[in-house]
């Protein structure tokens, strides 16, 4: 069985998103990275989120409803892997963004950046 992927992309300011032919909004340049790279790993995309014009820096992840949505999701088990162009896309708070991360891992959930590979936590003995 394909692993179920769920994509989330985030930029930090609103000049930062293209528009398609609709006008809805798009990162298309992590999109694009995360949908080559899940096909090169023979995973399935079943969900995408974007964050448009969401600083890493100044609003927290418990801010966040599409980080609270993941999680809400992650919790019924409707995905395997979590795939983000870098971990900063994430959040860039080092004191908080790490939790995040782990808080998935420990759900079972891997983490995995396009650009910086699997993320993986030890745990102590």
């Amino acid at each position: 069985m394909a692993e179920r992927v769920y994509c989330l992309y985030r930029v930090s300011t609103s000049k930062q998103v293209d528009h398609d032919d609709q006008n809805q909004a798009d990162i298309p340049m992590q999109r694009k990275a995360c949908h080559e790279f899940a096909e090169h790993m023979g995973w399935t995309i079943v969900h995408e989120e974007q964050e448009n014009g969401v600083s890493g820096y100044k609003v927290s992840a418990a801010d966040r409803d599409k980080i609270q949505l993941i999680r809400e999701h992650a919790e019924k088990g409707k995905f395997d892997i979590l795939l983000v162009f870098m971990f900063d896309r994430i959040g860039r708070k080092a004191e908080e963004t790490p939790f995040v991360v782990e808080w998935f891992v420990k759900k079972g959930i891997r983490v995995w950046s396009v650009n910086e590979g699997e993320l993986f936590f030890a745990t102590p003995k």
